[in-house]
């Protein structure tokens, strides 16, 4: 075990990942961050969920890193980066971190693999790219892992609406890992190891980081009320797309595909019975296999 903070114990593989990181400041405050892969190679940007951080791309890293210079980062409020408890927590302001992050890089076009929260960063940034705004990221191709593209069909967790309602601070700082644990349960089809459950609240912890959790979840909300501009962005796509969905997953599993299928002209979408809301986490192989094969890699 590694002691990487006065108040958090991780394990020898994420105390490794923490040490491997970089930073760099955006709006004053510090980010950590991953880049890796071959220097001519394709760009790909990782965007991790709620409420989590980019360590979740753990067992996908070192095939990826063969194929594409990646790039990750924890988003303001998550994992390693900072946490401030006065900010105010967009979508958008998460979107203006990833564009200044690869732009640090002079990269100017990339491809996105997304879960979750980072799947609405990422019809943020999409919705950018179709439209040419000013310092947009050209985007080259998206795949989303499981996350409420389609606000009219994500069912939020009994703990997301609490950490939505008024009572929201109080909750998340009564937040603990017993209940974190039952959530991720209830969440993944396949049941997560000890191991990596402790690493992911150990993420949370990390700088204090129970607080903002309720600021963090304003994303439920903003997926209302810009849900003409992100779900636009995903119809007006001129470029390859495709949805990695594990199917029981209660949060955005079957419901949401049978929305996308509605919505997307020609979906191109791979369906994991038997796994939910994490599957990067539950079937790693699967996930990086189904990955390669949309950009025809082996």
């Amino acid at each position: 075990m590694n002691v990487i903070s006065n108040t958090t114990i991780i394990t020898d593989s994420l105390a490794s990942w923490h040490k491997s990181q970089s930073t760099f400041k955006f709006q004053g405050y510090e980010i950590g961050y991953h880049v890796q892969g071959k220097q001519d190679a394709p760009c790909l940007l990782l965007i991790h969920g709620y409420p989590t951080a980019s360590w979740d791309w753990h067992n996908q890293w070192a095939a990826l890193t063969q194929h594409f210079k990646v790039f990750t980062l924890d988003m303001l409020g998550f994992g390693f980066s900072d946490k401030p408890k006065n900010s105010r927590y967009t979508i958008s302001m998460q979107a203006d971190l990833l564009t200044h992050f690869l732009q640090l890089f002079n990269v100017k076009a990339a491809h996105i693999l997304s879960h979750d929260y980072g799947d609405t960063v990422a019809q943020e940034l999409l919705a950018r790219s179709n439209l040419n705004e000013p310092y947009a990221i050209k985007i080259q191709s998206v795949c989303f892992l499981n996350g409420g593209l389609f606000p009219e069909t994500h069912k939020p967790v009994l703990l997301q609406k609490l950490l939505l309602s008024p009572l929201g601070g109080f909750v998340s700082r009564l937040a603990n890992y017993k209940s974190f644990k039952r959530n991720f349960d209830n969440i993944c089809s396949i049941p997560l190891a000890e191991k990596e459950l402790n690493e992911l609240w150990q993420l949370i912890e990390y700088k204090q980081g129970k607080p903002v959790m309720a600021k963090l979840i304003y994303y439920i909300t903003e997926r209302k009320l810009h849900r003409a501009r992100w779900v636009s962005a995903l119809q007006q796509a001129d470029l390859p797309m495709r949805l990695i969905c594990g199917m029981d997953d209660p949060v955005s599993g079957r419901h949401m595909v049978k929305r996308y299928r509605e919505l997307i002209i020609n979906p191109d979408i791979i369906e994991l019975k038997g796994v939910g809301h994490y599957p990067q986490l539950e079937q790693p192989i699967q996930i990086t296999q189904s990955f390669f094969d949309f950009h025809k890699l082996k």
